[in-house]
């Protein structure tokens, strides 16, 4: 089909294009960008008006539930909700049930996610078989069926031995490893370690169990040179250690989830459920250091954490609760919030969600590589149309998400999105 968006703001952090242009799309593709193809004939024109027009988000965190929840057709709801916050690309961790370890479990999920005919669906491999941290998973086969890295989703390993072994594998093939820096005996609290957790009698977290572990994985990079994504950064001192691992050269990328990049340990309330969450809510220093990480670029993407949770596994007291929160319908206007509030340039905000994310992907992008989170001539058509007038008010009952649960309920936010396309189709319209 071919479309003509006219007349909105264009906004492509990749090429540092910000003007007011027209895109045209024909067969799934990006076919001109501020000028008229010759012999055009839409067969629609959407008139952006005050609006701006984005590359589709690109989320490296999202979990579908799938396989597990078929019975709830959780993947179409999910990737509704994907499509509803502009997000085009997503990363699915492997704790699913079963556990992604298996070709043909990866392959199902693939094709069930494009015969929606919505967002486009990344998964990552399980790094060890069953996530159990013993036997590594045959990860050429894995790859092979679809998978753009390998980790172990929240579940610590607890073998060193095993880590390097899987880097030194990784790196041979050239595979990259995912990984959420906790070190497995430290982070078995429910809540960060501080005075806050101490007055409710939560058990906490320590930083260290974030640091040690870091400390841990840039040991064994110096040996094996494997390129590892770190997962949910969420402390000052975190932050600090990758500086410096970046700064000697090490092959790391990273990212923050919106819930560590806005909130404090202090959203927690009074037992609020929606904020049991994983990595735990900080202090606000260490909110502040992962803000200027992610301004400057030491942290490389923001990601939603998407983790639906049904009803009663949230209606528990807060230690036995299931951690996770809703995310994907946010992620943009979280996102729009953040460059308000602290000053960011808009156009580093959008990075994060866009072409930066995606290049973390990098080659496991295959054919997609040049053109995901950008908007180029020749790349896929996959944009997002916003309103930035369109404030509104975050209610869970009103998410297309199956997980109501999230600590932004209440939030105004800045910014709608009004249409989303994928692969040059209308995947989202308000």
């Amino acid at each position: 089909m071919k479309i003509l968006i006219e007349n909105g703001r264009v906004i492509d952090p990749a090429s540092g294009l910000d003007k007011v242009c027209s895109v045209a799309l024909a067969a799934g593709r990006i076919i001109a960008v501020d000028r008229q193809p010759k012999d055009f004939a839409p067969a629609r024109v959407i008139d952006a008006t005050g609006c701006i027009v984005l590359p589709g988000l690109v989320d490296l965190a999202a979990r579908m539930r799938e396989p597990g929840h078929e019975h709830e057709r959780m993947l179409e709801s999910e990737m509704a909700a994907a499509v509803a916050g502009g997000v085009t690309s997503l990363v699915c961790p492997p704790d699913t049930d079963p556990v992604l370890d298996e070709p043909g479990l990866v392959q199902m999920l693939k094709f069930r996610a494009e015969k929606l005919h919505q967002a486009r669906l990344f998964p990552l491999g399980a790094l060890t078989r069953n996530l159990a941290g013993e036997v590594l998973t045959e990860m050429a086969e894995l790859t092979e069926s679809g998978c753009v890295g390998f980790g172990q989703a929240d579940v610590p390993l607890a073998s060193t031995q095993t880590l390097q072994r899987a880097l030194q594998y990784a790196a041979t093939f050239g595979y990259t490893v995912w990984l959420r820096p906790q070190e497995l005996h430290l982070g078995k609290g429910v809540a960060a370690s501080g005075a806050l957790a101490t007055r409710m009698g939560l058990s906490g977290v320590p930083v260290a169990a974030e640091t040690i572990a870091l400390h841990t994985i840039f040991e064994l990079l110096k040996s094996t040179q494997a390129r590892v994504h770190l997962c949910r950064l969420s402390s000052a001192a975190g932050v600090e250690l990758v500086r410096q691992a970046k700064a000697a050269g090490l092959p790391v990328t990273c990212d923050v989830s919106i819930n560590s990049l806005h909130l404090t340990e202090n959203d927690i309330g009074y037992f609020d459920s929606s904020a049991r969450l994983t990595p735990p809510l900080r202090q606000q220093r260490d909110r502040d250091a992962l803000s200027q990480a992610l301004r400057d670029g030491t942290i490389d993407a923001l990601v939603s954490d998407h983790t639906p949770v049904d009803e009663d596994a949230k209606a528990l007291p807060f230690a036995e609760a299931e951690p996770g929160a809703t995310g994907l319908e946010l992620l943009l206007a979280l996102a729009f919030k953040w460059s308000q509030d602290q000053g960011v340039p808009l156009a580093r905000a959008l990075a994060v969600v866009t072409n930066e994310p995606a290049r973390v992907l990098g080659n496991a992008l295959g054919t997609l590589q040049a053109s995901v989170g950008q908007i180029v001539e020749g790349g896929v058509g996959d944009l997002c149309i916003v309103d930035p007038q369109a404030a509104w008010v975050v209610r869970p009952d009103a998410l297309t998400s199956q997980g109501k649960h999230t600590p932004f309920a209440g939030y105004e936010l800045p910014v709608r999105v009004r249409a989303t396309l994928v692969g040059g189709h209308v995947a989202f319209e308000r």
